[in-house]
């Protein structure tokens, strides 16, 4: 009977699970593709490198996909268990619901580890190629698209004009190209009719140009004199060099050793060499102390042997000669001036250290807490759908949103606290599983005793009582 309870509550979990775990993935990456969808538009990107751009997208979302789908998925569960009585029936045999949870227990662990083993091998590299990806989309300028009586201005000094295209979209009429060479020369070519074409390996673009003149101005910035030259010709060819307009393939390594493409363990080693690096920003600070205040390095051990008389800055000027006075308080002033130049660079360069050391704890506790969250957010949704007794997508669906972006909510105020270096890393990247714990803890003793938690006939005796309460309140007073 006990494995036939675990088949049973299993069946009921799956396909809810996938279902929502889908439909939060698609709607997650659909969120991803509308932040950089005018970085995609006008680019010329093949179907390739779209599908490329989104599958990179989409790998960080599966740990936010994951929690959420755990959730609605457990209280459509036990809400569908609980509207057709089967988990009070359950419950009358004598099962108690921690030995009913038991089954999805082990599957939420199982996706926690899911979870943390994309958060720490799969979402860096994944990000790894997203970025050298976008910034390569980023920096590439549009495709070329000639439109009739606009100016096409992305090729490097060129700017072209077709007064009116055909059909076939290569053929062009009342064309004007113009041209500068340097400062001083604004040449221009100007064609009734031409056909544009492109080479067969996409670096250059050819003009073969009808009917027209080309207008040259020829100087330089020795000779305030120029020659113009007008050439006509009933046929002339242009080529363009349209490899700027082509999308770079940049190396990945130039972001290999960012943060946010480290797993676990890497980030750890590199919190160690930033440790280390912070230390000796701290000694190179008493060195440099050092080399200036000469004699801050001499033991003072025979001040309580000799009395030293008191000095002002009267009686110390007074020891100077007046011909070096002037000279020792430049030297005293320009010294102060490249101490303070000295600190205020080390101290800067130490905030610095201390941000990034800041943003590797951030990612560190990430990959950690992101997966804890889905087995916290599995105690809350079951205890719900066993406590709600509601299945289908209605109300399950609206208090799992509810608790999911309290969930998503406290987890960005937590690392904007990091950030901010107002919590430590720890507690800001746990700040949210830390707050929905005991949420979790409460839901479930409720579930475990048969809580009128959301009964509308509770609230209701409740407000009853209440009423009744302050009317024999209002009466004994009246007397």
């Amino acid at each position: 009977m006990i494995k036939k309870l675990d088949k049973l509550i299993l069946k009921s979990f799956i396909g809810p699970f996938i279902i929502t775990f889908f439909i939060a993935f698609f709607v997650l990456m659909m969120q991803g593709l509308w932040k950089y969808l005018d970085d995609l538009v006008g680019k010329g990107l093949d179907f390739i490198t779209i599908g490329k751009f989104l599958w990179y997208v989409s790998a960080s979302m599966l740990t936010l996909a994951m929690p959420i789908a755990i959730l609605i998925s457990s209280i459509m569960t036990f809400g569908n268990l609980g509207e057709s009585f089967e988990l009070v029936a359950i419950k009358s045999s004598g099962i108690s619901l921690l030995r009913f949870m038991r089954p999805l227990i082990w599957v939420a662990l199982f996706f926690c580890g899911i979870t943390f083993m994309f958060a720490n091998y799969v979402i860096p590299y994944a990000n790894l190629k997203f970025v050298t990806l976008y910034n390569d989309i980023y920096y590439k300028k549009p495709a070329f698209d000639l439109k009739e009586g606009v100016f096409f201005t992305h090729i490097p000094n060129y700017a072209i004009k077709a007064g009116k295209k055909d059909a076939d979209g290569k053929t062009i009429h009342n064309v004007l190209i113009y041209e500068q060479a340097n400062p001083l020369q604004n040449n221009c070519i100007i064609a009734k009719t031409g056909v544009m074409s492109i080479s067969a390996d996409k670096k250059f673009l050819e003009f073969n140009l009808k009917n027209g003149f080309r207008y040259s101005e020829n100087g330089n910035s020795n000779d305030s004199s120029t020659e113009f030259i007008r050439l006509g010709f009933s046929s002339f060819k242009k080529l363009f060099d349209i490899s700027s307009l082509q999308k770079q393939n940049t190396n990945d390594s130039v972001y290999r050793n960012n943060f946010k493409m480290l797993s676990a363990r890497q980030i750890s080693v590199s919190l160690d060499s930033l440790n280390k690096l912070n230390d000796s920003l701290s000694g190179r600070v008493n060195r440099m102390l050092s080399a200036y205040l000469i004699y801050a390095n001499i033991d003072d051990s025979v001040w309580k042997k000799t009395q030293v008389p008191k000095t002002t800055v009267n009686s110390l000027d007074s020891l100077i000669p007046d011909s070096a006075r002037l000279t020792v308080t430049d030297g005293a002033i320009s010294m102060a001036n490249n101490i303070k130049s000295s600190l205020e660079t080390t101290v800067n360069e130490m905030d610095n250290r201390k941000s990034e050391i800041r943003f590797h704890k951030i990612e560190w506790h990430r990959k950690f807490s992101l997966s804890m969250a889905c087995f916290v957010l599995f105690f809350i949704g079951a205890p719900l759908g066993s406590i709600i007794r509601k299945g289908g997508l209605g109300m399950p669906l609206v208090v799992a949103i509810i608790f999911f972006l309290l969930f998503h909510l406290l987890n960005m105020f937590g690392e904007k606290f990091v950030k901010e270096d107002i919590l430590s890393p720890f507690y800001g990247m746990w700040l949210a599983v830390l707050a929905l714990t005991p949420v979790g803890i409460f839901l479930t003793y409720k579930a475990m005793h048969d809580s009128q938690l959301f009964s509308k006939e509770f609230y209701n005796r409740a407000f009853k009582r209440i009423k009744v309460f302050f009317s024999k309140l209002r009466g004994t007073s009246s007397t």
